[in-house]
């Protein structure tokens, strides 16, 4: 994989799922923290694993509309990437929470938007990266649907001086192709690998990277 690609293993359980991710070439694990996510981890259960866990890998706090001092907490477990879900009509003084816990250039916004909703122009000034997940009107994420791939290209294309994460339902069959059809230099990568939810699946995970070595 060139460095200009980086692949994120997100809904990481397991301490052997976290080293087969680094020994294939993922570039960051992503614990979800989010209690109704199937693929969930407790900050209790997060310090059991991370002892054990690559710790030459970005570990990212993945949550839904957190408070400043759940993030702040989280920082301090060690955490170094926040990805925080929200809703698209959440008030520009909760995201300015976020920024100034973690500092706008480890955030990562992911705002959830039916499709066609323009990101608002407040948030481009509090964080450095954005993360597009496939809309589904009952979660923030997870959702294991393969998103517009072309939209995202315009997308990015229109703020190219921020970073962009594909998410949603990409696999080993077809990140490729996503990759190809959106320009995406991150994409993040979680039911697409698994065997069940927030069980990897080793084969699948090496396969992704062994496919997207080159591109």
């Amino acid at each position: 994989m060139t460095a200009a690609l980086k692949v994120k293993i997100c809904g990481i359980t397991r301490v052997e799922d976290a080293a087969v991710a680094a020994e294939a070439g993922a570039e960051a694990l992503g614990f979800i923290f989010h209690p109704k996510s199937p693929r969930a981890v407790t900050h209790s259960g997060f310090r059991a694993l991370k002892g054990r866990l690559p710790s030459d890998l970005p570990w990212v706090y993945v949550q839904v509309t957190p408070g400043r001092d759940e993030l702040c907490r989280a920082r301090e477990e060690g955490f170094t990437r926040f990805q925080v879900h929200f809703p698209v009509d959440t008030r520009r003084e909760t995201v300015e929470d976020w920024t100034q816990a973690v500092g706008a250039e480890k955030l990562w916004l992911a705002p959830k938007r039916p499709p066609g909703t323009p990101i608002p122009e407040i948030f481009f000034e509090l964080a450095d990266t954005f993360l597009i997940d496939t809309y589904k009107a009952d979660s923030f994420g997870g959702s294991g649907e393969t998103g517009d791939w072309d939209a995202f290209r315009r997308l990015a294309a229109s703020r190219p001086e921020k970073g962009w994460i594909l998410a949603g339902g990409l696999t080993p069959d077809n990140a490729a192709e996503a990759v190809r059809r959106s320009g995406a230099r991150w994409i993040d990568v979680g039911s697409g690998v698994e065997s069940s939810p927030g069980i990897k699946d080793a084969e699948k995970l090496r396969r992704l990277l062994r496919t997207l070595k080159d591109l």
